[in-house]
Formats: C-alpha cells, structure tokens, sequence
C-alpha cells in the first residue's frame, strides 16, 4: 500500500444518570473523566505517551485523536486504544463523584447522536499530496462514501413521521452538502478544512467528516483500507467514472433508510445504481490498479475483505452479524423484539441501540457479543493494550511520545502540538517536527541520551 498518514478522531457521547435528585453540569463531569487520565489537572488538550491527542471538544464531549499511523492496523489498534483509555477513566471519575458524596453513574458511548437529535462524529484523515486537484479528488470520492455506509454504518434507530424506523447509518441523516468547511453548522460528505500538520507545500490533509464511529474493528480495518486504496488510485489518476450522483446528499439518506440494500439512487446521467453496484465499480477498478503496482499483502487483504463483504450483503446481510456494526446490532434488537413480542418503538429496544456503543466491557453489547465469541476481530487485545501507552514506532508519533516520556521523567514542563515539542521555563527549547513519516529526531535523541548519560 502507499506510504500514507492515517488518524482518527472520536468524539464520545457522554451521560450522568443521577441517583436522586441531583444535578451536575456536564463540564463537570468530564473533568472528573479526565483526572481519570491525567491526575490533579483538567487540560483542555492533553497529548499522551502514545503520541495521541485527547481533549474536550464543542458540546462538552471527551474526544480521542489516534497518533500518527501509517498502517491501517495501526489506525484500528489505536481506535480501540482511544475506547481502553476512556474505559480506564471511569473508575476514578466514579469515586471522585462519591467523595463528594454525591451518587450516579457515569456512561461513555462511542456512538454519533444523542437523545435530543445532536449528533457528534468520527473524523478520518488522511495526508495526501498536494499537487492533487482536489476538486477531482471529492468527485470521485463522493460516490464511494455516499455507498461506503453498508459495510461501515453502525445502525440507528430514528423516528420519522411519528414511527421508529432502522438505519444503516448514524450520520446520514445529518449531511448536508456535498463540501464545506464547517464540520458542524453544513456538515458535509467532504471537509475543506485543510491543516495538514505537515510541509504545506507538498501535502493537504483530506478530512472526512461524514462517517460513522465504529465498535467493530473490521469496518474500521475496512472502512480506512478502502479509502486509502481509493486516494492513492485518485493520485495515479486511476478513476471511476461514470458514477457521479444526481443529489449525493439525497443519496446518502435514501441508501441509509433500505436496510435491505436494494434501493437504487439515481446518478447524473439518469441511470440508477444500487450502492452494491456502485461500490463494485470502486472494488473492480481498485483491483485493476493493484494489479499494475506493486502488490502488497495489506492491499490484497482489504480487496478480499471488501469483496467478501459486498459478495454477503448481495446474498444475505445477516450472514455479516460478526463484521459490520449495523447488521450485528440490528440482530440483537431483532431477537429481543421476538422474545419480548414488542416493536421499535419500545423504550427497551432504544435502550439496546444505545447500549451496543458503551465502552464499559462488563457493560456494552458490542462486548457482550464479543465475549461470546461472535464477533470478528482484526487485533489481539494484548495490541491493544501496548497502543495505551506505546505510539506506532515508524511515524512522528514516536519521537513525541519519546519526548513526552522524557519531560514527565525529568520533572519538565513542556507543551506539545502535532508539529512541535516545547519545554517550557529555564533552558527553554521549541523543537520542531514537520515530517509526519519521521520517526527519529535528533535533538529529542540527545535530550534522552543525556538524560540516560545522568542516571
């Protein structure tokens, strides 16, 4: 696969269910979720060890930015890292609540709307070059994550017109426009917003605002993989054509409302397309351009994948019951609803579409599944639990979490960003990092050695 800069960002949905009468601000509470992290201090904007961001973001969410990966199983491990941290948290924040004698518990979701109708997302990034025409880049883009939703939607149950119906998508109902630079006001299929945390002169950053949080690291591994093999197709000017979308935003919702994958949207030349179809336009010419590059067995892993994938749900969604979000939960709600003779609109069944998203593994349906053995992982859980406190050790990521090890040991106060690593007060010293896929940095390799030199 290209060599390419993957990340992710997660927003959380956050809940305090009182016992009694008892009110506390949000903003409260998740400062008692981030001592959970970083002992006797509420920052705003932490980095960690791991070379990862964790911060609050607009409407008082914990959200978790993974480091810098430059492999899709790195992007996934440090997806679930991001889940294991916030889990870590929960404990503390509980007792903090009790020793100020108050009483409730404490929910973290990874999920992408609330009760009231907000909703909060799951950003993707990737580095790409700059001398792209990126207007050709969201042409040919749109069409695959518009369709990208039946393998990498997480389900939701939505009322309209007064009844409750299933969705394939959290997000869907939320898009509207096909580009923007807001990424809350006119959330859009692409972001414009373009930071690339990098040498502005050779990359821009492609921000995807438009999908949603996943529990299951399949559609992670598949969700990233296939964009990342799309991009570099787009780069090599290796298009799909003939797939661009009559109203893409239209689309988008009509494709998340067919849970049986059959509705056919209408594409700007009259046709109609299945989203099947058009994601095996996507799949076959990607096989095509793979087979003129050099063939990596990452590559050839997510084609098989993919086309498993589209291969199941052409025959029988529910075969997909271990790998995709919104077909596991739907066949929870689907055996609850046959056992207890109730319909979508029962308050029960609400409950189980929220509780599939908590990260509490004695808590959440997702790992209730997982526990019994139904549900397909990509990483083992010891991976996971070396990305809490360990970066990818072949990105920028590295040096940062190098530094920040450092700092924290020698009793330094520093400051840290994407692009630069600051100690602060006496000595003080600003190095700066622009080379996301640089995983050494001299003057942090001196700063270390001396302090090894001292010991």
């Amino acid at each position: 696969m290209k060599n390419r800069i993957f990340g992710l960002e997660t927003e959380y949905g956050l809940i305090f269910t009182p016992h009694g009468k008892v009110y506390l601000p949000m903003e409260k509470i998740l400062g008692y979720v981030f001592e959970g992290l970083i002992p006797n201090s509420w920052p705003s904007n932490a980095f960690l060890s791991n070379g990862a961001r964790f911060y609050q973001d607009t409407g008082c969410h914990p959200e978790y930015a993974t480091p810098e990966c430059d492999q899709v199983f790195d992007a996934v491990v440090h997806d679930k890292a991001g889940e294991r941290l916030l889990e870590r948290c929960l404990p503390v924040a509980q007792k903090r609540l009790q020793e100020e004698g108050l009483s409730g518990d404490i929910y973290i979701y990874k999920n992408n709307t609330d009760s009231m109708g907000n909703t909060y997302g799951c950003h993707e990034n990737y580095l790409m070059r700059r001398d792209v025409d990126f207007w050709k880049v969201t042409e040919q883009l749109i069409p695959f994550f518009v369709t990208r939703q039946i393998y990498a939607g997480a389900g939701k149950i939505l009322k309209v017109a007064g009844r409750s119906h299933y969705f394939i998508s959290q997000r869907a109902q939320h898009i509207h426009e096909k580009t923007s630079s807001s990424t809350t006001s006119s959330r859009s299929i692409i972001n414009t917003r373009d930071e690339p945390h990098a040498d502005a002169e050779k990359y821009r950053r492609l921000h995807i605002i438009v999908g949603d949080s996943n529990m299951s690291e399949y559609a992670t591994y598949l969700k990233v993989g296939t964009t990342a093999i799309i991009l570099a197709m787009i780069e090599d000017k290796f298009y799909v054509d003939g797939v661009e979308l009559d109203d893409p935003v239209k689309a988008m919702r009509e494709i998340s409302r067919d849970t049986t994958l059959k509705k056919r949207v209408r594409l700007e030349k009259g046709k109609e397309m299945s989203a099947i179809d058009i994601q095996r336009l996507y799949l076959e010419k990607a096989k095509e351009y793979l087979s003129l590059v050099e063939e990596d067995p990452i590559s050839r892993d997510i084609l098989e994948r993919w086309e498993f994938v589209l291969d199941e749900l052409s025959e029988d969604p529910n075969r997909l019951d271990r790998e995709i979000d919104w077909i596991a939960k739907r066949g929870l709600i689907q055996s609850y609803m046959n056992k207890k003779g109730c319909g979508l609109d029962d308050a029960r069944v609400a409950m189980l579409d929220l509780q599939y998203h908590d990260i509490n593994q004695d808590r959440g349906l997702y790992y209730l599944l997982d526990r019994g053995g139904m549900i397909e992982r990509i990483a083992a859980e010891e991976d996971i639990q070396r990305a809490i406190d360990s970066p990818p050790q072949t990105t920028r990521a590295k040096t940062r979490g190098d530094f920040i090890r450092f700092a924290k040991a020698k009793n330094r106060s520093y400051t840290v960003d994407w692009t630069y690593l600051k100690l602060n007060g006496y000595w003080e010293e600003t190095i700066l990092c622009m080379d996301p896929f640089s995983s050494e940095n001299v003057r942090v390799n001196e700063l270390i050695a001396a302090a090894e030199a001292q010991k």
